[in-house]
């Protein structure tokens, strides 16, 4: 296969989301070792099949956006490539089975090395589930995506789940305090999400796609994201709080500052495309969180 060929592929593959789905990760495993139980193999992993579940997220929203005809002349966000013509439908559906079928067997080895019997059933159907859910996003007669769902299930899997799930993988206990982290990465996860929204609100609302931030408006929808920065920097202080972190250690709030930054913008645009770069903003203060939070906790 020549570059001219890989590289329609690495558009859709958007490397850039990548990142917020391996903050949760990161989170959930710096939490472990925090707690004094951390797995490497568990770490490595975990990392690849929920690389592998945004991935296959990631091509079938571009795959039910054109099915739908969401992704057409006018769209504010970055052109891609089935919209171009440089990979078929049928091509993309061939990749989301490979992608889907890889991930099926990258999780299932996670679960079985970690788990003991009852919880690789409980394990494996949660990640059948986040199969379906990475999947019916945008893909078949009902995807939640475009039923002002989306904002719900990105904060379950990118936050709660994601977070606490990779804990337990390493440790084979929850901890109620993890709960607070967790909320952090998962209200991190629905600002990316809901910054997108408001980006592209407009060319939904013509082609039938309705989101949380279509049904909120336009004012609404800036403040919202405002509670979801405040709040998701609320409970990462409270479970410092919870756990008597020295107060040195809160240095790492610094790594909110992008997504505070942003705000002013976000608060203020009048130009859709204006909000894509804070996109990007948001999704590094939740990586830079879960790298800054968990080396505070290491140290």
């Amino acid at each position: 296969m020549s570059l001219e060929n890989i590289k329609p592929w690495i558009v859709s593959l958007r490397l850039r989301t990548l990142p917020l789905s391996a903050s949760c990760i990161i989170l959930g495993s710096c939490l472990a070792a925090y707690k004094g139980n951390f797995d490497v193999i568990v770490f490595i992993m975990a990392l690849s099949t929920t690389l592998l579940l945004q991935i296959l997220s990631n091509l079938s929203n571009e795959y039910g956006d054109m099915v739908k005809g969401t992704d057409s002349e006018g769209r504010v966000g970055p052109e891609r490539s089935i919209q171009r013509g440089e990979i078929t439908l049928r091509q993309m559906k061939k990749g989301m089975l490979l992608t889907a079928s890889v991930t099926s067997v990258s999780g299932t080895a996670l679960v079985v090395y970690a788990t003991d019997l009852l919880y690789t059933l409980i394990f494996i159907l949660a990640g059948i589930a986040a199969i379906i859910a990475a999947v019916k996003y945008t893909v078949g007669k009902k995807p939640y995506g475009y039923r002002a769902m989306g904002d719900l299930f990105v904060f379950i899997f990118f936050g709660p789940v994601g977070v606490m799930g990779t804990f337990f993988l390493h440790t084979g206990f929850f901890r109620a305090d993890v709960l607070l982290p967790s909320l952090t990465s998962g209200l991190l996860s629905v600002a990316v999400l809901n910054l997108n929204n408001m980006r592209d609100a407009d060319h939904d609302v013509r082609h039938g796609k309705i989101t949380f931030a279509i049904l909120l408006g336009n004012k609404k929808s800036r403040y919202y994201h405002l509670i979801l920065i405040a709040a998701a920097i609320a409970s990462s202080v409270l479970f410092a709080c919870i756990n008597n972190l020295i107060a040195v250690k809160f240095v790492y709030l610094a790594a909110f500052i992008p997504a505070v930054l942003s705000l002013a913008t976000v608060l203020r645009y009048n130009n859709p495309a204006m909000l894509d770069p804070e996109l990007r903003s948001t999704a590094i203060s939740n990586l830079l969180h879960s790298l800054a939070f968990g080396i505070v906790l290491l140290i």
